[in-house]
């Protein structure tokens, strides 16, 4: 097993934009998981300073639902959100009553899903609630910073359940999202651990999501051999089913996924499978730890999990980790400019200067961020300023830009 950063000091903080605008303490965000985003969790996740999301569906009615959304409040103070997963479907669910419910239970934050969020952006406007959107594209991004929304979470191809139909992977789109976007963007979809916190906070990130991580702690109401398949798992035991559909989804690679795909691949239709992929299947999966009985979803960042631990745990070592991460990475800027003997040029300005959208530096320079504890910061590409933002840990102290020009 590959050992893990060692830890921060208790304590460690990174503050981006998106804790700012939620009033959170970490940027780690639980994703929302049908049948798995309930209370117990998501008050975990939000008690040790992370965002817990609540999955509105996963409840039968919307007052099934508020009394969720109450038992929710009675564990934790903290901000908590719900998701709202808005799909086309034969009989769909009363979506009015579920936005209704959400509310007049008082609840501030609130996650959008499967399409656009348009029809329901009044209503949560008029309701001081702000509007998380999650989508696979760019193009939807923008279309979601447009209707209102106060952040994006852009998903990866890595990620669990839709990856969308564009396959782009995390390494782009998180960056391409950052470029194009003013508002927060959380990135999700092969996040499980610190590197992955630190990775997308260089990417111009503001936060991660995390599914499959969560999906692997003892507040998760999943039965044991579902998070022991997790934890035993590989990067490669996935399989996206419904491609021949245009309705791709990744899950745990078993027996039935892997017949759902050579079915379709026969270029037969969904009621030749429909049968296999019922959700209340995939339900029982998750109750029962019967890991045959249909396909449920997890993403490739199963392959980075290593074990079952209690949600506050997971926040705290993935914060702790970033920390780590941050700090080593820069660490090896500062002695590669000491070795080459590269001046250092003080400066009050610089970050402030950088636009969003056009973030190069000057030629031939080399732009660094100090705060009195130490270097925590170097860009020279696009996204730096976000970068600065996201991984300058709120210190108290006076933030210095330094540029350092390459002789």
């Amino acid at each position: 097993m590959r050992s893990l950063p060692e830890r921060a000091p208790a304590g460690a903080s990174l503050r981006t934009r998106l804790t700012e605008l939620l009033g959170i303490e970490h940027p780690v965000v639980q994703g929302r998981m049908m049948w798995v985003g309930r209370a117990d969790l998501a008050a975990a996740v939000s008690e040790a300073g992370g965002l817990g999301i609540v999955t509105a569906l996963t409840q039968p009615t919307p007052a099934d639902l508020g009394r969720e959304i109450e038992r929710t409040r009675k564990l934790t103070d903290k901000p908590f959100g719900v998701n709202l997963t808005i799909l086309p479907t034969i009989t769909p669910p009363p979506y009015d009553e579920y936005r209704r419910t959400i509310v007049d239970s008082g609840v501030t934050i609130v996650e959008t899903a499967g399409s656009s969020p348009e029809p329901h952006m009044e209503f949560f406007a008029g309701h001081g609630v702000q509007v998380i959107h999650r989508c696979t594209s760019v193009r939807h991004a923008v279309t979601a910073e447009r209707l209102g929304v106060a952040a994006v979470s852009i998903d990866g191809f890595e990620c669990a359940g839709h990856p969308g139909e564009d396959d782009i992977p995390g390494l782009i789109l998180i960056p391409a999202a950052a470029d194009a976007l003013s508002i927060p963007v959380i990135a999700s979809g092969g996040f499980c651990d610190g590197r992955g916190l630190a990775a997308a906070l260089m990417l111009g990130a503001d936060g991660v999501n995390m599914g499959t991580r969560f999906l692997c702690s003892t507040e998760a109401p999943v039965a044991e051999p579902v998070e022991r398949r997790i934890v035993e798992a590989g990067e490669l035991d996935t399989d996206l089913v419904f491609r021949e559909l245009r309705n791709t989804a990744r899950v745990a690679r078993n027996s039935v996924s892997d017949k759902v795909v050579r079915i379709l691949a026969d270029g037969v239709t969904f009621p030749d499978v429909q049968h296999l992929v019922a959700g209340v299947r995939g339900r029982r999966v998750f109750e029962d730890g019967d890991l045959e009985t249909g396909i449920w979803s997890v993403g490739l960042s199963q392959g980075l999990v290593r074990d079952i631990a209690p949600a506050g745990d997971l926040v705290e070592r993935i914060v702790n980790e970033a920390h780590d991460v941050i700090g080593r990475v820069f660490e090896l800027f500062a002695d590669a400019e000491r070795a080459q003997g590269r001046t250092v040029v003080p400066r009050t300005s610089g970050v402030q200067g950088l636009s969003r959208r056009s973030t190069r530096p000057p030629a031939g320079r080399v732009v660094r961020f100090r705060d009195t504890s130490g270097l925590h910061a170097c860009s020279s590409g696009h996204g730096m300023r976000t970068a600065a933002h996201n991984l300058l840990p709120d210190h108290g102290k006076a933030l210095i830009c330094w540029i350092s020009a390459i002789r």
